[in-house]
């Protein structure tokens, strides 16, 4: 009788060891997608010296055209944010999403983010988020304290159907350039 229990027990436990180690392998997997610990949010205050800023065009398509009938396909759009430099960081101030006509849609940032460097961030629209139209934008502006290398400011936009898919990248392109120690408020 004492075998048996002895039996029974050596059983549960390498049972409950495995569903806990189950749960232990699937945790990083699920956190990995959303974890930007290099995102700091920051406070701008009127006497702080600008280096270098810009102004930066991203165009967004959140959908696309296809076949000879126009057929619309939908988009997923990941705008990505990199800062390129090897030690400074970098503040993010704004990032705006225009649609089509040009009216703002969203204000990603209620306040300004700092990147370390060699970080990065991303913002993302949902496939089934049409709102923009096929000329959406975004525009996004940054600032550092130092000169630093410019960063990668680019979008990826994604559509999978059917055992298909298409993806295509934007890159950001600099409509304004600001200049050392311009007043770095948010229009």
């Amino acid at each position: 009788m004492k075998l048996y229990l002895r039996f029974y027990l050596v059983i549960a436990l390498i049972f409950l060891v495995a569903c806990t180690s189950l749960n232990n392998s699937q945790k990083p997997q699920s956190q990995t997608t959303q974890t930007q610990s290099s995102q700091q949010v920051v406070t701008l205050d009127k006497n702080l010296q600008i280096a270098m800023g810009q102004t930066i065009y991203v165009p967004i398509y959140s959908h696309i055209y296809h076949n000879d009938e126009r057929k619309i396909l939908d988009l997923a759009a990941t705008l990505s944010i990199r800062n390129t430099d090897l030690t400074n960081p970098m503040i993010v101030t704004a990032v705006r999403y225009y649609d089509s006509d040009g009216k703002l849609i969203k204000e990603y940032l209620e306040r300004p983010i700092k990147l370390n460097a060699l970080a990065s961030t991303d913002f993302f629209i949902n496939r089934t988020d049409t709102s923009g139209g096929s000329g959406a934008n975004f525009i996004v502006e940054w600032v550092s304290q130092k000169v630093i290398s410019e960063p990668i400011v680019e979008a990826v936009m994604i559509a999978t159907e059917f055992q298909q898919g298409v993806s295509f990248v934007s890159t950001g392109k600099v409509i304004k350039t600001q200049k050392p120690s311009q007043s770095t408020s948010s229009k």
